[in-house]
């Protein structure tokens, strides 16, 4: 008799038999990756066009409120964004109150429907605390959330890892709820990871497609892994790639990471041990000498 078919994997597989991560729903849009990147503080654009191209990222944020469209070179962002293949998403870093959100939104949304970009009806949400911190403000992030909701708006929230503070923001409409893993640009990784498992048990209990997007903080590719290995439904950072040293190779990485978290989320981790277990057979070894 034949030995019996091995069991299909968990997932498909590309020409190259490596996993392939299923798209990710946010809304009415459908990205093939699950890592997000911002188009800020790269060195050159060059660097940048580079950069997002090995990162395999479908979808880049564009700050609207103090993103400039040319450099000091005279060169334009759009010229080194390929619009055919990435989503823009307006963001309205730099705000602290819902009024200048809501402001920038629908600047965003104009200059994106004049690019015939599909990123035009959604928008990552920032209403900061404080310059220091860069912690958002919960009472204007929620009121713009309200607002920019009742405008037709798809909205990307960024949050803290206040578990309550979430459950409101997705009760309020918010297309997506992104708290962060620590303070934007700190490159502290995942310093509450328990809030972070509670947020996504609170949003997904009812609802286990809803995305939750870990927005900020993000140093290395551990973090993002970590971050998947929560259960997160992507990533989403900046600074860690465009000031990385090799900006190029630190993208490969966390696009790497990300599809390495995603599945380590669902093959089902050993549980953690006190003391060791023997990972060879213990039966039919041979005997030890006797002393």
């Amino acid at each position: 008799m034949s030995d019996p078919k091995p069991p299909s994997p968990p997932f498909a597989a590309d020409s190259a038999c490596q996993p392939v991560v299923p798209p990710l729903q946010i809304g009415s849009h459908t990205l093939s990756s699950r890592l997000i990147l911002g188009t800020g503080r790269y060195r050159t654009l060059e660097e940048m066009q580079r950069t997002l191209t090995v990162s395999g990222t479908a979808c880049v944020t564009v700050a609207v409120r103090r993103e400039r469209l040319f450099d000091e070179y005279g060169q334009n962002i759009l010229d080194f964004l390929d619009l055919d293949r990435l989503c823009l998403l307006p963001n309205t870093a730099g705000c602290y109150d819902a009024a200048t959100a809501v402001r920038c939104a629908k600047m965003g949304r104009e200059i994106l429907a004049g690019l015939e970009n599909p990123g035009a009806d959604w928008v990552k949400l920032e209403c900061l605390g404080d310059p220091k911190t860069l912690l958002p403000d919960p009472l204007e992030t929620l009121r713009a959330t309200e607002q920019l909701v009742e405008l037709g708006f798809q909205v990307l929230v960024y949050t803290s890892d206040d578990p309550v503070l979430a459950r409101k923001l997705k009760a309020a409409g918010a297309t997506a709820v992104m708290p962060a893993g620590s303070p934007i640009g700190s490159g502290q990784g995942i310093l509450n990871p328990n809030n972070l498992a509670i947020i996504l048990e609170f949003l997904k209990g009812d609802d286990p497609d809803y995305p939750v997007i870990i927005d900020a903080g993000v140093g290395t590719a551990s973090d993002v892994s970590i971050a998947m290995e929560l259960g997160a439904d992507a990533v989403l950072l900046n600074t860690a790639v465009a000031h990385a040293q090799d900006p190029v190779a630190m993208a490969w990485a966390m696009r790497l990471a990300t599809d390495a978290g995603y599945w380590a989320a669902r093959a089902g981790r050993i549980p953690k041990q006190r003391y060791a277990t023997a990972s060879s057979p213990t039966q039919g070894v041979i005997a030890s000498r006797p002393n």
